[in-house]
Protein backbone atom coordinates (compact mmCIF):
# COMPACT_ATOMS: atom_id res chain seq x y z
CA UNK A 1 0.00 0.00 0.00
CA UNK A 2 1.36 3.61 -0.60
CA UNK A 3 1.23 5.71 2.36
CA UNK A 4 1.36 9.78 1.40
CA UNK A 5 2.68 11.57 4.52
CA UNK A 6 1.85 15.34 5.23
CA UNK A 7 3.80 17.18 7.58
CA UNK A 8 3.20 20.26 9.59
CA UNK A 9 3.10 23.75 8.85
CA UNK A 10 6.49 24.42 7.28
CA UNK A 11 7.89 21.40 8.54
CA UNK A 12 9.23 18.75 6.07
CA UNK A 13 9.81 14.80 5.89
CA UNK A 14 12.08 15.09 8.74
CA UNK A 15 9.71 15.36 11.67
CA UNK A 16 8.72 11.73 10.22
CA UNK A 17 12.38 10.16 10.57
CA UNK A 18 11.65 8.62 13.72
CA UNK A 19 8.15 6.51 12.55
CA UNK A 20 8.91 3.23 11.45
CA UNK A 21 6.13 1.54 9.00
CA UNK A 22 4.67 -1.89 8.04
CA UNK A 23 7.35 -3.62 5.33
CA UNK A 24 4.37 -3.86 3.11
CA UNK A 25 4.27 -0.18 2.84
CA UNK A 26 5.68 2.21 0.18
CA UNK A 27 6.02 5.94 1.56
CA UNK A 28 5.64 8.89 -0.11
CA UNK A 29 6.40 12.36 1.16
CA UNK A 30 4.25 15.07 0.05
CA UNK A 31 6.35 18.71 -0.97
CA UNK A 32 4.34 21.83 -0.36
CA UNK A 33 3.52 23.79 -3.63
CA UNK A 34 3.46 27.27 -3.62
CA UNK A 35 0.41 28.85 -3.01
CA UNK A 36 -1.75 30.69 -4.86
CA UNK A 37 -2.43 34.51 -3.96
CA UNK A 38 -5.31 34.44 -1.45
CA UNK A 39 -5.63 30.74 -1.56
CA UNK A 40 -7.63 28.51 0.57
CA UNK A 41 -6.64 25.52 2.09
CA UNK A 42 -9.26 23.41 0.45
CA UNK A 43 -8.31 24.69 -3.38
CA UNK A 44 -4.29 24.49 -2.09
CA UNK A 45 -5.13 20.52 -0.89
CA UNK A 46 -6.67 19.93 -4.31
CA UNK A 47 -4.00 20.76 -6.37
CA UNK A 48 -1.50 18.68 -4.06
CA UNK A 49 -4.27 15.88 -4.54
CA UNK A 50 -2.82 15.76 -8.33
CA UNK A 51 0.38 14.68 -7.16
CA UNK A 52 -0.97 11.18 -5.41
CA UNK A 53 -1.44 7.80 -7.38
CA UNK A 54 -4.95 6.87 -7.27
CA UNK A 55 -4.18 3.76 -9.67
CA UNK A 56 -3.02 1.73 -6.61
CA UNK A 57 -4.68 1.84 -2.72
CA UNK A 58 -3.61 4.49 -0.66
CA UNK A 59 -3.68 5.66 2.83
CA UNK A 60 -2.73 9.42 4.21
CA UNK A 61 -1.19 10.56 7.10
CA UNK A 62 -1.30 14.18 7.97
CA UNK A 63 0.12 16.26 10.98
CA UNK A 64 -0.76 19.13 12.16
CA UNK A 65 -1.56 21.70 9.41
CA UNK A 66 -1.01 18.74 7.15
CA UNK A 67 -3.71 17.02 8.62
CA UNK A 68 -6.26 20.29 7.56
CA UNK A 69 -4.54 19.13 4.29
CA UNK A 70 -5.51 15.63 4.46
CA UNK A 71 -8.54 15.98 5.85
CA UNK A 72 -9.48 18.30 2.31
CA UNK A 73 -7.62 16.03 -0.14
CA UNK A 74 -10.00 12.74 1.32
CA UNK A 75 -13.09 14.45 0.65
CA UNK A 76 -11.78 14.87 -2.93
CA UNK A 77 -10.24 10.97 -3.36
CA UNK A 78 -10.66 7.75 -1.59
CA UNK A 79 -7.92 6.70 0.41
CA UNK A 80 -8.66 3.41 2.29
CA UNK A 81 -7.79 5.18 5.50
CA UNK A 82 -6.65 8.87 6.42
CA UNK A 83 -4.86 9.40 9.88
CA UNK A 84 -4.31 12.69 11.33
CA UNK A 85 -2.34 13.44 14.15
CA UNK A 86 -1.88 16.73 16.07
CA UNK A 87 -4.24 18.22 14.31
CA UNK A 88 -8.07 19.99 14.23
CA UNK A 89 -10.67 17.52 12.69
CA UNK A 90 -13.39 20.59 11.79
CA UNK A 91 -12.74 24.33 11.43
CA UNK A 92 -14.89 24.94 14.32
CA UNK A 93 -12.53 23.25 17.03
CA UNK A 94 -10.03 25.02 16.53
CA UNK A 95 -9.16 26.67 19.47
CA UNK A 96 -11.39 30.14 20.05
CA UNK A 97 -8.35 32.23 20.06
CA UNK A 98 -7.86 31.25 16.31
CA UNK A 99 -11.03 31.50 15.56
CA UNK A 100 -11.51 35.27 17.05
CA UNK A 101 -8.15 36.05 15.43
CA UNK A 102 -9.36 34.76 11.60
CA UNK A 103 -12.41 36.99 12.33
CA UNK A 104 -10.71 40.04 12.71
CA UNK A 105 -8.13 39.14 10.03
CA UNK A 106 -4.95 39.77 12.66
CA UNK A 107 -2.80 38.50 10.49
CA UNK A 108 -2.68 41.43 8.02
CA UNK A 109 -1.43 43.62 11.05
CA UNK A 110 1.57 41.20 10.99
CA UNK A 111 4.73 41.38 8.84
CA UNK A 112 6.31 38.63 7.34
CA UNK A 113 9.85 38.64 8.74
CA UNK A 114 8.17 38.55 11.65
CA UNK A 115 6.21 35.53 12.44
CA UNK A 116 9.37 33.54 12.62
CA UNK A 117 11.07 35.64 15.06
CA UNK A 118 9.54 33.95 17.67
CA UNK A 119 11.24 34.00 21.49
CA UNK A 120 13.03 30.44 21.31
CA UNK A 121 11.89 29.72 24.63
CA UNK A 122 8.21 30.19 24.11
CA UNK A 123 8.43 28.55 20.58
CA UNK A 124 9.88 25.79 22.53
CA UNK A 125 7.03 25.73 25.22
CA UNK A 126 4.35 25.64 22.87
CA UNK A 127 5.90 22.81 20.69
CA UNK A 128 6.96 21.03 23.99
CA UNK A 129 10.40 20.30 22.96
CA UNK A 130 12.78 19.54 25.63
CA UNK A 131 15.70 17.58 24.55
CA UNK A 132 18.76 19.04 22.92
CA UNK A 133 17.97 17.14 19.60
CA UNK A 134 14.32 18.14 19.45
CA UNK A 135 15.43 21.86 20.05
CA UNK A 136 17.81 21.96 17.39
CA UNK A 137 15.44 19.79 14.89
CA UNK A 138 12.73 22.65 15.64
CA UNK A 139 14.65 25.37 15.06
CA UNK A 140 15.91 23.41 12.08
CA UNK A 141 11.90 23.54 10.66
CA UNK A 142 11.61 27.43 11.81
CA UNK A 143 14.88 28.42 10.23
CA UNK A 144 14.40 27.00 6.63
CA UNK A 145 10.55 27.36 6.73
CA UNK A 146 9.38 30.24 3.93
CA UNK A 147 8.48 33.61 5.75
CA UNK A 148 5.39 33.94 3.10
CA UNK A 149 4.39 30.18 3.31
CA UNK A 150 4.33 30.29 6.67
CA UNK A 151 1.67 33.44 6.76
CA UNK A 152 -0.18 32.21 4.17
CA UNK A 153 -0.67 29.19 5.48
CA UNK A 154 -1.53 30.25 8.96
CA UNK A 155 -3.73 32.77 7.15
CA UNK A 156 -5.42 29.52 5.36
CA UNK A 157 -5.68 28.08 8.94
CA UNK A 158 -7.39 30.69 10.47
CA UNK A 159 -9.85 31.01 7.36
CA UNK A 160 -9.78 27.33 6.95
CA UNK A 161 -13.96 26.27 6.63
CA UNK A 162 -14.65 22.75 7.62
CA UNK A 163 -17.46 20.57 9.27
CA UNK A 164 -17.12 17.46 7.18
CA UNK A 165 -15.65 14.20 8.81
CA UNK A 166 -14.30 12.13 6.49
CA UNK A 167 -15.27 8.52 5.60
CA UNK A 168 -12.14 6.28 7.30
CA UNK A 169 -10.59 8.77 9.17
CA UNK A 170 -8.69 8.19 12.35
CA UNK A 171 -7.58 11.06 14.78
CA UNK A 172 -4.60 10.70 16.87
CA UNK A 173 -3.95 13.57 19.46
CA UNK A 174 -1.50 14.50 22.50
CA UNK A 175 -3.26 15.28 26.21
CA UNK A 176 -0.58 17.98 26.63
CA UNK A 177 -0.81 19.60 23.40
CA UNK A 178 -0.78 23.41 23.83
CA UNK A 179 -1.01 24.55 20.14
CA UNK A 180 -4.55 22.49 18.51
CA UNK A 181 -6.01 21.87 22.12
CA UNK A 182 -9.93 21.67 22.45
CA UNK A 183 -12.23 19.94 24.67
CA UNK A 184 -15.24 20.41 22.18
CA UNK A 185 -14.27 16.78 20.79
CA UNK A 186 -12.38 13.32 21.50
CA UNK A 187 -10.31 11.65 19.31
CA UNK A 188 -9.73 8.34 18.14
CA UNK A 189 -6.82 8.04 20.30
CA UNK A 190 -5.23 9.84 23.17
CA UNK A 191 -1.34 9.68 23.69
CA UNK A 192 -1.17 10.38 27.50
CA UNK A 193 1.47 13.73 27.81
CA UNK A 194 1.79 13.89 24.22
CA UNK A 195 3.18 17.42 22.62
CA UNK A 196 2.43 18.99 19.58
CA UNK A 197 5.87 17.31 18.63
CA UNK A 198 4.88 13.91 19.51
CA UNK A 199 4.90 12.40 16.04
CA UNK A 200 8.84 12.59 16.32
CA UNK A 201 9.20 12.43 20.97
CA UNK A 202 5.97 9.42 21.04
CA UNK A 203 7.64 7.93 17.49
CA UNK A 204 7.86 4.23 18.78
CA UNK A 205 4.20 4.48 20.27
CA UNK A 206 2.70 6.10 17.35
CA UNK A 207 4.59 3.80 14.88
CA UNK A 208 2.84 1.02 16.71
CA UNK A 209 -0.20 2.65 16.33
CA UNK A 210 -0.55 3.15 12.77
CA UNK A 211 1.29 -0.36 11.93
CA UNK A 212 -2.08 -1.34 13.77
CA UNK A 213 -4.77 0.60 11.87
CA UNK A 214 -2.79 -0.04 8.63
CA UNK A 215 -2.59 -3.57 9.27
CA UNK A 216 -6.55 -3.54 10.04
CA UNK A 217 -7.58 -1.69 6.73
CA UNK A 218 -5.67 -4.20 4.69
CA UNK A 219 -7.60 -6.96 6.43
CA UNK A 220 -11.41 -5.19 5.29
Amino acid sequence: MNVYLISGLGADKRIFKKLKFPENTVINHIDWIPPQSRESLANYAHRLSETINTRKPFALIGVSFGGMIAIEIAKILSPVITIIISSSLKSSQLPLSYQLAGKLNLLSLIPTFLLKSSNKLIQNYYFGVKTVEEKKLLNQIVSDTDSHFLKWAIGAILSWKNEIKPEKLLHIHGTKDKILYTKKYVPDFLIRDGTHFMVYQNADEISALIGKILAETIKS
